[in-house]
């Protein structure tokens, strides 16, 4: 076999002497019986010849598909074996972010009953998962891990109803005098609202701080300093000048219901940088998108929950 006939097999021209260099120095010559796929790359193909003589004939090597994707398609079509290899590979991702909420979580909890609790999550990513969205698993499961983590922590949580109810009812007394007053309420105002004397509101503080009801989502030294949780922080960039009659409550309350509204791209984003505290640069590998274009997503999706809020402001303005 020529040097020429030989590159001619591997989709090679004549025009190409290095190219031909490297093929006759690698490649060996093979009986005329040998029938062998010689190259991985996608100008590979696969010659037959004959003792005859007759013209070589030519197939072109077919893809293959992913395995990943291999597998997702199995699970989706109910196959168990990789419902299990699957939960396997991503474990790691339950470990991570239990190891992450065990360093910020205001109750002390075992770190395998986190894992525990997220791997129920992780099932549930597994199932709702849709492959050919283009979202990497990861960033799809986190939140869902998350959110089951929080979920058992609070069914767990035993502070008695009625302290609860205490602390529902001066919440919402103190959010309704600032509306009217046009500022933080003093106690006795409280008092007055909730129908009681100062001694019995004091009692009722006294038991809420003695219940030691701290939200699941906030360190203990983060109360203490009153530092906001990730979707206050996201509040305040949302609207860097909400008017002082807008408490806090109502104004996560009224963001969330705004988040839901965004488009899955732009919640992802928001999710990945205000509650998984990624940099732009560490979402933009996640999504494979450039950094500047996460920065824009980023931009626009604040653009709307500005736009959202902005009712609130004029409503108590």
């Amino acid at each position: 076999m020529t040097s020429s006939t030989r590159t001619r097999r591997f989709g090679l021209t004549a025009s190409q002497p290095a190219i031909e260099a490297a093929a006759n120095a690698v490649i060996p010559m093979v009986p005329v019986t040998d029938a062998r796929i010689v190259a991985r790359s996608p100008r590979a193909t696969l010659t037959t010849t004959t003792r005859s003589g007759a013209a070589p004939t030519t197939k072109r090597k077919e893809p293959t598909m992913d395995p990943q994707v291999s597998l997702w398609r199995a699970l989706a079509s109910g196959d168990p074996l990789a419902r299990e290899q699957l939960l396997k590979e991503h474990l790691g991702l339950v470990h991570h972010v239990a190891r992450q909420m065990s360093k910020t979580l205001a109750v002390k909890a075992d770190f395998d009953e986190l894992v525990s609790s997220g791997s129920i999550g992780l099932m549930s990513a597994l199932e709702a998962f849709d492959v050919d969205r283009g979202l990497a698993f990861s960033t799809f499961a986190a939140p869902r891990i998350r959110g089951a983590i929080l979920d058992e922590l609070r069914r767990q949580d035993h502070v008695p109803r009625s302290i609860r109810r205490k602390t529902r009812e001066i919440s919402q007394a103190r959010e309704a005098l600032g509306r009217v007053l046009g500022r933080s309420p003093n106690d006795r105002e409280v008092a007055d609202h909730l129908g009681v004397d100062l001694q019995t509101l004091w009692k009722w503080r006294s038991d809420v701080e003695g219940a030691h009801h701290v939200p699941l989502d906030r360190s203990p030294s983060e109360t203490e300093t009153l530092a906001p949780t990730p979707i206050e922080v996201l509040a305040d960039e949302a609207n860097d000048s909400v008017d002082d009659l807008i408490t806090r409550e109502q104004e996560v309350h009224h963001l969330r219901d705004a988040i839901l509204r965004l488009k899955e791209q732009e919640r992802t984003v928001l999710s990945l940088y205000y509650f998984e505290e990624l940099k732009l640069h560490e979402i933009a590998d996640i999504l494979q998108l450039t950094e500047s274009r996460v920065s824009q997503i980023r931009s626009k999706a604040l653009l709307k929950l500005r736009t959202e809020l902005r009712p609130l402001r004029e409503e108590v303005a």
